[in-house]
């Protein structure tokens, strides 16, 4: 298995994938009035999408529009110091055809926030990377003392 110059492990694209789909929740990177703005949403991965549900009005939904835009999600151990994280890049587009539509309303892509979720984003993922790092060759942290420090 292939490591970066840091020491993690880099992942390959199938198993990014498996990640991505192992997650509830993920960030959406787009721009937001020229400027880049990051939001938290829960996705379903379906094939090689990323569907996310949201308001026809909202924000995110106006932004996203025909927008390159970035997808991150990961998963950390505190405790033992181990995770992984799976940023993809696509292009998202409103999901407009009733048959997709009615495709995508049958995922299980239940929203978390209220009020009403109608609009699909999807996001044919075009670029995806990943890291692990495991509990191989970690270091004690600089903060934590020895025995007996004060």
């Amino acid at each position: 298995m292939p490591f970066d110059a840091t020491g993690l492990q880099v992942l390959s694209r199938q198993e990014c994938l498996d990640l991505l789909a192992t997650a509830d929740i993920g960030r959406i990177v787009f721009t937001d009035l020229a400027l880049p703005a990051v939001q938290p949403v829960n996705f379903c991965l379906t094939g090689e999408r990323i569907v996310i549900r949201t308001a026809s009005g909202s924000k995110l939904a106006a932004a996203t529009r025909h927008s390159v835009v970035a997808f991150e999600a990961d998963e950390f151990d505190r405790r033992t110091r181990t995770g992984w994280s799976v940023t993809a890049v696509g292009q998202a587009r409103a999901a407009v055809d009733p048959e997709e539509i009615a495709q995508l309303a049958k995922l299980p892509l239940y929203p978390w926030a209220p009020g009403g979720r109608d609009h699909y984003i999807v996001v044919p993922i075009e670029q995806v990377s990943g890291r692990r790092i495991t509990t191989a060759g970690l270091a004690q942290p600089a903060f934590e003392s020895s025995p007996g420090a004060p």
